[in-house]
């Protein structure tokens, strides 16, 4: 009991907080406003520090990656695993939000306008090229250092990483420098996180108290239509993968293994955290070492099957609250994109891990910057499984890297 209160206390009493902000939020209804400028506080918070922590995770992410073993056919399989797995991801986040409404609302324009509020607005017509350009690019160094600018920031950190990658032992001291302010910025978001409860309970208690219950109910459905889904996810597809990459020998071996890798994801919460045991799970079904040792490092940056569900839980959250239509092809493509990159940008940790793809989902899908609570909300309420979809997805990846590597008997050969 003591060991599990340890690893989620902050995310019982966050959602303590919210409860308590619920509650108040129907009792007292629009009075509830005036502690709305502590909800403001905390997204100000949160807001100034993102932006060098995009930065600087990103930045040193790049800088440090390595050149796996038998680098073409390793990372080539790596590759297309994480691409084939996080498209299912994706497509079972699209049927399932698209046949079961996250959250009804009865004035959508008018929680769009109230989270709109005070941010700019531009009249300006674009093409498609003008548009991507204004995204992915900025004419001015300092506007990069905008909230406005989330994709253009992505772009020149992942150059800064490559450059860094490149330029080799000279550029150390500047690595190391890099790597040290990123660990202040980590620790930093675990001191504004402190507030989140007062900050998210009174944001929480004001969206309520102004647009009533539909809110409340709406995170209770997305709550429970996620965990099935997990639950469903993590039984019936993961024995897929773990079928075709080894027969009914390495669903066994599946099975009897990866009971640790899951009960680790769900008592901490962190996908860094279960690097070792998930490396030793997968090692235990028969993957070999240069594998397992490449794909689950790598998995956790760049393979999250539970937050690329989640994104589209978010995205379209965020759809059926502001009344945004996304049922045409263009909207479908704009979630699939949106929702694979920002599970990109999900940090491997408990709380507040997910900051920066949150911001980019606004960003990509156009969506007022002032909902990032919401999405912050959303990200603590489904993360145990979220987490536990993160660390077996790349446990059963590793079974399907080892069948493309090592061939059909790869279970046999283990080297």
């Amino acid at each position: 009991m003591k060991k599990i209160w340890s690893n989620y206390k902050q995310t019982i009493i966050l959602i303590g907080s919210l409860l308590i902000g619920a509650i108040a939020g129907l009792i007292w209804k629009e009075k509830c406003e005036i502690v709305k400028p502590l909800g403001d506080l905390f997204l100000n918070m949160l807001f100034v520090v993102v932006i060098p922590l995009i930065f600087l995770t990103i930045t040193t992410s790049i800088a440090k990656i390595k050149q796996p073993k038998r680098l073409g056919k390793v990372l080539g399989s790596i590759i297309g695993v994480f691409v084939i797995t996080s498209l299912v991801a994706v497509a079972v986040g699209l049927v399932s939000t698209y046949s079961m409404k996250l959250v009804d609302t009865n004035d959508s324009q008018a929680i769009l306008e109230t989270l709109a509020e005070g941010e700019e607005a531009s009249d300006i017509e674009l093409n498609i090229l003008q548009r991507t350009v204004e995204a992915i690019s900025t004419g001015d160094f300092v506007n990069l250092l905008s909230k406005n600018n989330i994709l253009a920031l992505v772009i020149f950190s992942i150059l800064v990483g490559l450059a860094i990658s490149k330029v080799g032992e000279k550029a150390k001291p500047f690595e190391e420098l890099l790597n040290s302010a990123n660990a202040v910025i980590l620790k930093l978001i675990d001191i504004i996180f402190y507030f989140a409860p007062i900050g998210l309970g009174c944001y929480f208690a004001s969206l309520i108290g102004t647009f009533g219950n539909e809110i409340a109910v709406g995170y209770f459905k997305t709550f429970v239509i996620y965990t099935v889904v997990a639950i469903l996810f993590y039984f019936i597809i993961y024995s897929l993968y773990a079928f075709i990459a080894g027969g009914k020998k390495g669903f066994v071996k599946f099975w009897q293994n990866v009971i640790p890798a899951t009960a680790t994801s769900i008592s901490t919460c962190s996908s860094a955290a279960c690097i070792p045991i998930n490396t030793k799970c997968a090692k235990n079904i028969g993957v070999s070492d240069d594998i397992a040792e490449t794909i689950i490092p790598l998995g956790t940056s760049f393979h999250k099957d539970g937050s690329i569900i989640g994104s589209v839980f978010k995205i379209m959250f965020l759809a059926y609250l502001f009344g945004t239509n996304v049922y045409s092809f263009s909207g479908i493509s704009s979630v699939i994109v949106t929702a694979l990159i920002a599970n990109l940008l999900v940090v491997a940790v408990p709380v507040g891990g997910g900051t920066i793809s949150e911001m980019l989902i606004l960003s990509m899908m156009n969506f007022p910057v002032a909902a990032l609570p919401i999405l912050t909300i959303i990200a603590t309420i489904i993360d145990p499984p979220a987490t536990m979809l993160n660390v077996v997805g790349d446990t059963s990846s590793s079974m399907l890297a080892a069948r493309i590597v090592d061939g059909k008997n790869w279970l046999q050969k283990k080297k």
